[in-house]
């Protein structure tokens, strides 16, 4: 029966820890990127923006919100993110 109790807490931990983990957007682990400037491609334009915030989403669309709060929402292929 102690086994049992064991393996339970064991599998509800394991549970636990991969939906916490499977659901970031990197925030769990130390990885939080930071970004000031963005260069976003829409069809022959490239737009240079200050970054206010940014955002990822599962799949390849990233939203870019910039310091006038025009928000952007494409394929990260399109988006250059900038330290500098």
């Amino acid at each position: 029966m102690k086994k049992i109790a064991e393996r339970s807490v064991l599998l509800a931990l394991t549970v636990t820890l991969s939906t916490a983990l499977s659901g970031c957007n990197k925030d769990i682990i130390d990885t939080n990127y930071t970004f000031k400037k963005a260069i976003i491609v829409i069809g022959n334009e490239k737009i240079d923006v200050n970054i206010k915030q940014w955002r990822d989403f599962d799949g390849d669309q990233m939203q870019v919100t910039d310091e006038h709060g025009q928000v952007y929402l494409t394929h990260s292929a399109n988006v250059l993110l900038l330290k500098k």
